[in-house]
């Protein structure tokens, strides 16, 4: 493949990007809220070690990798397939070795990996400090606790990031996605 091929692939390729960041925040914010759920479940269930909240956790952030992974690319890739045949019918041409028919086999792959990694990358930070509790770190606060900030505080920088994205002010954007975590957090304490 040559470099202006390349170039011409990424070109149509980058008119996915509005997609791949919406995906990248919807399903950043669904690892977020599953792993805020489990730490506070943990916190309140006093019994529960580290190493099967860490399991349990993996467990739910693969879940959401494969979730993420599959359903993206399934549909986009349906939706694509989609435009090109609508494109070829009114061109009354194939258009599959195209640059554009290789960006439509592209973007589906792209953004089903923003949509599979974002969860998984988020729900890693936030287990990040049972880990280092259980390596013998010593933290300012008990480890689900501490994991419970460290969600909170992604969750805001999620909304922030809305907020930039939307030319909103990013202190009420970041506020509102902490609100929804904060009412999962209540949600859930009221229930144990």
């Amino acid at each position: 493949m040559q470099w202006d091929e390349i170039q011409r692939l990424l070109l149509h390729a980058r008119r996915a990007n509005s997609i791949a960041r919406r995906y990248f925040v919807t399903n950043g914010f669904d690892g977020a809220l599953t792993m805020l759920g489990l730490m506070v479940g943990f916190h309140t269930s006093a019994e529960v070690s580290l190493s099967v909240a860490i399991q349990a956790c993996l467990g739910a952030a693969v879940a959401l990798l494969m979730s993420g992974l599959s359903s993206a690319y399934l549909s986009e890739s349906a939706e694509r397939k989609r435009e090109l045949h609508k494109l070829e019918q009114a061109l009354l041409s194939d258009l599959s070795e195209s640059d554009y028919g290789k960006a439509s086999r592209l973007v589906p792959v792209m953004v089903a990996l923003v949509n599979g990694l974002s969860p998984l990358i988020v729900s890693l930070l936030i287990i990040t400090p049972l880990w280092l509790v259980q390596k013998g770190v010593q933290l300012p606060l008990p480890p689900f606790l501490f994991a419970i900030a460290v969600a909170l505080c992604l969750i805001f920088l999620l909304g922030v990031l809305l907020g930039r994205l939307s030319r909103e002010f990013w202190l009420w954007a970041g506020l509102r996605t902490l609100m929804v975590g904060g009412l999962t957090v209540v949600i859930i304490y009221s229930f144990s």
